[in-house]
């Protein structure tokens, strides 16, 4: 593979799915990528034919604007296929009228609330994956007090992504809002963002199992 190919599934690979918390390399949803010349295409797929077409729009367009960026590439031709919905949103990606005007007098609105939802979401799931390995309690701690780990670097970006403090002075525990989580709710907060982190965890399992089924040659991380 060359570098420019190299790029192209690097920059897939920052791709995530919204429900999931995962890339979309990593799942399995890019059927193929490669670079001619400076012309990129990319097909993707999804676990079932009727996956929710709204994620699938954010999947496809988010996947257009990685590989749009970059510099090796001036035309991008990428493409939803066996989904029911791919034609409406292969066009709506392309011709940038955005998911209303994909499906119109269906869709009432744009996808932004929907994937704030999502990052909040993977906020609390990368809380529980952080607070559980910690060897202390975590009410009362500073970011600058937790040992740095991967899912501490996680646990940044997403904290980053929602416009929360990232200092080391600030205290871990933030709810997703952003408001103090204190000794009181501390347990009950907790055990939500674990609620939330096991089951983005079995989704993807099963996502993971479904696409395997749908399409057995393929072999996800």
């Amino acid at each position: 593979m060359d570098s420019v190919n190299e790029q192209l599934w690097t920059a897939l690979g920052t791709v995530l799915d919204p429900e999931l918390d995962r890339p979309i390399t990593d799942l399995g949803f890019v059927a193929s990528a490669s670079v001619d010349g400076a012309h990129a295409t990319v097909r993707l797929r999804l676990p079932t034919y009727f996956c929710a077409p709204n994620f699938a729009y954010l999947m496809v367009a988010d996947a257009r604007d990685a590989v749009a960026a970059l510099s090796d590439v001036s035309t991008v031709d990428i493409e939803l296929v066996d989904h029911f919905a791919a034609a409406e949103i292969n066009a709506g990606v392309a011709g940038g009228t955005g998911f209303a005007g994909s499906f119109p007098g269906e869709a009432t609105g744009e996808l932004e609330e929907l994937r704030l939802t999502f990052r909040r979401k993977a906020y609390l799931a990368s809380l529980d994956r952080l607070a559980s390995h910690l060897d202390t309690d975590p009410v009362g701690l500073t970011l600058g007090e937790v040992p740095e780990s991967p899912a501490l670097s996680s646990f940044l970006h997403r904290r980053a992504e929602l416009g929360l403090p990232c200092t080391p002075d600030s205290p871990l525990l933030l709810d997703e809002h952003g408001a103090v989580i204190g000794a009181a709710e501390a347990p009950l907060r907790l055990r939500f963002a674990r609620a939330v982190r096991v089951s983005i965890d079995g989704n993807a399992g099963l996502c993971r199992g479904l696409l395997h089924t749908r399409y057995p040659e393929v072999v996800s991380g």
